[in-house]
């Protein structure tokens, strides 16, 4: 795709996202363990401590804290806080999952239209928010145009020429 106000770095996907972590180990078992993410190589020039890990189409890069002790500690799971959001098959097993694990999570409902999706909230072992949705039940629709997709049926070089279409007019 060229250059241009649709794609104007020409953006492909997600890579990564970094967290700072008091404990790489313990970041690594819970994304491991909890959201089934792999350990992955990372390069051999990173000469600080940290973790690479992949799942889902992209990837988690955990990176020990110089400073532990002073990191930031979230003890309230606040939905409107910085989330990384995953889409499920079935909430009924992820809150039963959680529930078995005793892991503390808060449930939020988003309607829209009559169309329901169900959200846990939780944090990972450093306090950063982790949300599990059915948010393909919400159809993305463009502010530029009508057409709804949901999230995952999305084609974002199609979305991008529709509304581009609807400036040009």
């Amino acid at each position: 795709m060229k250059g241009s106000a649709e794609n104007p770095l020409h953006l492909k996907s997600l890579n990564h996202i970094s967290l700072v972590c008091r404990s790489v180990e313990e970041s690594i078992n819970f994304y491991q363990k909890t959201l089934g993410f792999v350990p992955i190589r990372r390069p051999g020039s990173f000469d600080f401590n940290g973790a690479l890990l992949f799942g889902y189409g992209f990837g988690i890069h955990l990176l020990q804290s110089e400073d532990p002790d002073n990191l930031p500690k979230k003890w309230k799971i606040n939905p409107k806080d910085n989330h990384i959001s995953f889409q499920c098959e079935n909430m009924g097993c992820v809150e039963n999952k959680l529930k078995e694990m005793e892991m503390e999570y808060e449930r939020a409902i988003v309607e829209e239209g009559g169309i329901c999706v169900e959200q846990l909230f939780f944090h990972d072992p450093d306090g950063f928010m982790i949300e599990i949705c059915n948010c393909d039940n919400l159809p993305v629709v463009p502010l530029a145009g009508e057409m709804a997709r949901s999230c995952s049926r999305v084609d974002m070089q199609l979305l991008q020429h529709q509304i581009q279409q609807v400036i040009q007019q």
